[in-house]
């Protein structure tokens, strides 16, 4: 067999993050670098399977990596499209609370959102509320003419042939399934070779905790899939949403709830619910890992958060297998729709971070070791804060493998 080819930098996966991430090292660095993604393409969990929402920064916690992330990141990622022509509309959304009860939820949100420096969100009374979404039903409302949607898929394209460009490698098909050392280089076997390397950068995802613990790393947390379900309006009730209607989200819950969302390639998307997956990467409701299942079946810190979101969990569930109690939930928000205006489409995994004590990590969570990072938690907005997270971690990976 021909020797196994030796670079200075690994990124072990090839979504949005780990794409971002290599670029920001070939454009920063003189170095030979590759990017490992165990699927046949890239982009193809969690970056090929969300809403294709760019978030404002309206929803994290002032001084948050998230927060911080996403300001800059989401109009990187603008002007990244506008040079590349990628598809994306800065469209904006409305966010609207159904009851009173939610009403200082949502001035927590525009409190938030002022902080996080979006100094142009606007508070709407319900008539104008009906001006952005004529068929909304709300009590108050918030105007986010920040928000878009995008060509996330494309984005992470468009990073991997810079990558190229500037001399990287994009390896497809190549999950990596053993680690060792031989004195200062790593050998990663993977399905597609053997890859020698003097440090890596973990991104992979769904599977980061697993890629962690392979390369000796204690990750201090387990991934835990959540399954995020969608519905597809009929065309013709599409007319019922104009962009993103959003509704206020429970702070003791980490998913923003049912939502519209207008698409970029044409349609408009109601969802997603949030249930637990039995598989990393299970789509359908029937998925099953044993691996994954005993995973974190096994796991205390399950059990404890289990044992604070189990009214919350059950109602997912009855939402993932009853249409009715899904269309009823949008139906807050959108009155008109009816049983027959949807019909059910994709669906997508999150990979959510879990410490042993049960809490769900909420920011960022990025570990490192000799020569290593390892990314663990790159939850919502990562996509959208790619370009700046992808910085962030170069630099991480600047100072610890001591590059140039």
């Amino acid at each position: 067999m021909p020797e196994a080819k030796k670079f200075d930098v690994a990124v072990i996966g090839g979504g949005i993050v780990g794409c971002a991430t290599a670029m920001a090292l070939v454009q920063r660095h003189a170095l030979s670098l590759v990017v490992l993604e165990a699927e046949p393409k890239l982009a193809a969990h969690q970056t090929g399977n969300n809403s294709g929402v760019v978030h404002s920064g309206l929803y994290y916690k002032p001084g948050s990596l998230k927060a911080t992330n996403c300001v800059q990141g989401r109009e990187a990622l603008y002007a990244f499209c506008a040079e590349w022509g990628i598809a994306n509309d800065r469209c904006g959304k409305v966010v609207v609370a159904t009851s009173p009860a939610e009403v200082p939820r949502l001035d927590e949100l525009e409190r938030r959102g002022r902080a996080n420096g979006l100094a142009d969100i606007k508070r709407l009374r319900p008539e104008e509320i009906r001006e952005h979404e004529p068929h909304c039903a709300g009590i108050d409302g918030l105007w986010v003419p920040y928000t878009g949607i995008v060509d996330f898929v494309g984005v992470t394209e468009t990073y991997a042939r810079i990558v190229q460009d500037n001399g990287g490698e994009v390896r497809t098909g190549a999950r990596v399934r053993r680690f060792a050392r031989d004195g200062a280089v790593f050998v990663l076997e993977t399905d597609a070779g053997t890859v020698r390397c003097r440090a890596l950068v973990n991104c992979a995802g769904l599977q980061s905790d697993r890629v962690a613990r392979l390369c000796g790393v204690r990750p201090g947390l387990q991934i835990v899939p959540f399954r995020g379900e969608y519905y597809e309006i009929v065309p013709a009730k599409q007319h019922l949403v104009r962009n993103l209607i959003y509704p206020v989200p429970d702070p003791e819950f980490p998913f923003l709830g049912v939502h519209f969302t207008r698409m970029v390639k044409g349609g408009v998307e109601a969802g997603p619910n949030a249930v637990l997956a039995f598989k990393r990467e299970g789509y359908t409701k029937t998925s099953f890992s044993l691996r994954d299942a005993a995973t974190f079946g096994t796991y205390g810190g399950f059990w404890r958060m289990a044992g604070k979101y189990w009214r919350m969990s059950l109602g997912e569930f009855h939402r993932s297998f009853s249409k009715a109690a899904f269309v009823k939930a949008l139906q807050k928000l959108l009155p008109e729709l009816g049983f027959d205006d949807v019909h059910p489409t994709g669906a997508g995994v999150r990979a959510q971070a879990l410490e042993p004590t049960g809490k769900l990590v909420d920011d960022f969570r990025i570990v490192e070791a000799e020569r290593m990072v390892h990314v663990l938690n790159a939850p919502s907005p990562a996509a959208t804060a790619s370009i700046s997270i992808g910085a962030a971690i170069a630099d991480m990976a600047r100072a610890n493998f001591g590059l140039a």
